[in-house]
Order: structure tokens, then C-alpha cells, then sequence
């Protein structure tokens, strides 16, 4: 078995035990196996009742890995997220009782209505994969995914995340609603119990960071590498765009390919890869102009125009060595 053919496998086994409860979300459970791969975090932007929940759970059991769930209120505290150190009697000494972060998966929902130094303390954890209480600097374990929800439509009493700190996002995803035959099979799987309660895990977390090395072994062509940096320059010159896309930006976009392509079973990145994970990976870390926001253009209208203008490279191979180098 060729080592993309590993990771082909992993990613069957979760999307089949996943699908054993979430009813038709193949791309959302492929694109949070990318981020997985990516060792990156995901904002699943959506309203309510649409399976954000569930779906975490779903994943986190699929894989065996710990999960923790942290519902963002306005007087939820940093050391609510990160733990606290408490004076034990018996030994004299302060002993440190971990936080929910220290989990290997992650759901911070809504994580905009808590303010904005509870935020930071999650986001600064995402960043360094590590907390700092009372001067003591603990490593999170790994796998470690945050899958971050947030409500578009009901805006009152929340606190908004920050452009810079949106960008520490991997992607942001929508789930959408269900179409009328998958929700006629949500009611039917869900009538008598709730099939969650039967999910068991199917890879272990040592497999999954097996199978992230594997993905950063898969080949760019330099085509292809140029064809990121044109996207991601193109944006920082198009009127409609008050900032564009930062390095950090290009760098998931190139890292995200990978771990797709991997997925799909190839060891080399194909234009189609980038261009899928174009609008997860970039469109959240773009500000628009004032004007474009005042034509009331969305990110996503503004980076489907842009990539139209980005010409794609037609390279007949993609595979290493095709350069004959």
C-alpha cells in the first residue's frame, strides 16, 4: 500500500463511520479531514439547528480522540477555557486542574458571544498549541482541532472575532441546510435513538499523525506554486479588496492542497485542488473596501470574480519529476 493509499483509507473509514449519523455532508467532513491533516482549526459558520454539534462529536468519535465541549457565554472567564492552579491543604503545594481546552478535539460554540480576552486566551492556544497558567507553560495534545461555530444571524450580544484573529482559521465552513430527501432521512435515522450513541472509533490519533506527515510529502509544481501567488497577489490589488491575502494565507492554501490531494489518493497537487480550497481557505481572511461592502458584496462573490481572472496553469503532468529535474 503506497503511502497516499493510507491516507485514503483513514479518510474512508471516518467519512463512513461519520456518515452513520450526518445525513449527506461528504464535502463539510472531507474539508474538516483536510484541516484535521493540516493540524489546523475550522470556524463552521451556520445558523442554528443545523448539525454543527453533532457533527463534532460524530468526528471526535470516529477518531478516538478526546473532546470537549465549551459554550462561549459572555461571563466565561480564560481560566474557564485554559484551567485554573488551586491550593491543595494536603500536600501544600498548587496543583494544576486542566481546562477543556486540553482536549485533542475542540467545539468552542459560539464562540462570539464570549468577550474578547476569552477569545484570545483560545485563539493564542490554537496558535502555539500550548497554555501558560500562573507561569507554567503546558503542551496541548495531539491531534488538536478547534472547530469554532458562529451564528451569522443573530448578532446582538455577541462580540464580533477580529480580522486578525479570523486568520488564525484554517477555513471557514458552511454546512447548509439539508435538501428535502436528507431531511426526510434525518427524521427516519433519528425516530427511535440516536445512532451517535453506536459511532466507535475507527483510526487511532497515532494513525492521523502518520498520515499528516504523509500529506506534507505530496509534490507542488512550480506551476502550481505560482498559481497560489497569483491568486493571493491578485487579491491584494483588486479595488474591491481593502486587504488581501496574507502569507499565512498562501502558506494553508498550499498546505490544504496537499492534504486534499492525499486525500484523493495522488502524491501531486492538481489545479482543481487548489481551486476547490479556494474559497474555504481564502475567503475569510479578505476585507473588503468600503465601497464593496457598501454594494453590499460579499468576500466570496469578490474572490469567484478574482479567481475567473487568475489564469490556471495547463501543465500535461503534475507529477514529481515531470520538470526532469
Amino acid at each position: 500500500m503506497t503511502n497516499t493509499a493510507k491516507v485514503q483509507r483513514i479518510a474512508r473509514a471516518v467519512r463512513e463511520n461519520v456518515a452513520q449519523v450526518i445525513v449527506g455532508k461528504d464535502e463539510v467532513v472531507e474539508l474538516l479531514l483536510v484541516a484535521l491533516l493540516c493540524e489546523g482549526h475550522v470556524l463552521l459558520e451556520d445558523v442554528p439547528g443545523i448539525g454543527k454539534t453533532t457533527l463534532a462529536k460524530t468526528l471526535a468519535r470516529s477518531l478516538g480522540c478526546t473532546f470537549q465541549r465549551i459554550q462561549f457565554t459572555p461571563d466565561l472567564l480564560p481560566s474557564d477555557i485554559t484551567g485554573v492552579s488551586v491550593f491543595n491543604q494536603k500536600t501544600g503545594e498548587f496543583e494544576y486542574r486542566p481546562g477543556p481546552v486540553m482536549a485533542q478535539i475542540v467545539l468552542a460554540d459560539e464562540i462570539n458571544r464570549a468577550g474578547p480576552r476569552t477569545q484570545s486566551a483560545l485563539l493564542e492556544a490554537m496558535e502555539e498549541r500550548q497554555v501558560t497558567v500562573d507561569g507554567v507553560t503546558r503542551p496541548l495534545p495531539r491531534p488538536f482541532l478547534v472547530l469554532a461555530t458562529q451564528n451569522p444571524v443573530e448578532l446582538e450580544g455577541t462580540f464580533p472575532l477580529p480580522e486578525a484573529q479570523v486568520d488564525r482559521f484554517l477555513m471557514r465552513v458552511a454546512i447548509g441546510y439539508p435538501d428535502r430527501e436528507e431531511e426526510r432521512t434525518i427524521l427516519r435515522r433519528f425516530r427511535a435513538d440516536d445512532p451517535l450513541s453506536r459511532i466507535e472509533p475507527v483510526v487511532t490519533a497515532e494513525e492521523i499523525r502518520q498520515a499528516s506527515a504523509i500529506c506534507r510529502q505530496v509534490y507542488v509544481h512550480p506551476a502550481l506554486e505560482d498559481y497560489i501567488l497569483d491568486m493571493v497577489r491578485a487579491s491584494r490589488s483588486d479595488p474591491a479588496i481593502a486587504l488581501g491575502v496574507s502569507p499565512r494565507g498562501s502558506l494553508a492554501l498550499h498546505r490544504t492542497s496537499q492534504a486534499l490531494a492525499a486525500l484523493r489518493g495522488r502524491s501531486y497537487v492538481i489545479p482543481d485542488d487548489v481551486k476547490h480550497l479556494a474559497i474555504p481557505v481564502l475567503a475569510h481572511r479578505l476585507i473588503l473596501s468600503s465601497e464593496a461592502r457598501l454594494r453590499g458584496r460579499s468576500a466570496v462573490e469578490v474572490l469567484k470574480e478574482l479567481l475567473e481572472r487568475v489564469a490556471v496553469p495547463v501543465e500535461e503532468v503534475w507529477e514529481e519529476g515531470a520538470l526532469g529535474s
